[in-house]
């Protein structure tokens, strides 16, 4: 299934703030991501 880019859902990172879009890799579980990266994710 293809997505257009501007249909693809997104979130603020809660540590540095910046806008990022759903991943084919956060597909199961989309509710439980917070971080934009896994840099992020080590500095909570």
């Amino acid at each position: 299934m293809a997505h257009k880019k501007v249909n693809l859902p997104s979130k603020t990172c809660i540590v540095c703030g910046l806008d990022f879009n759903w991943r084919k890799k956060w597909e199961r579980n989309w509710e439980e991501v917070k971080y934009c990266s896994e840099k992020c994710r080590r500095s909570k």
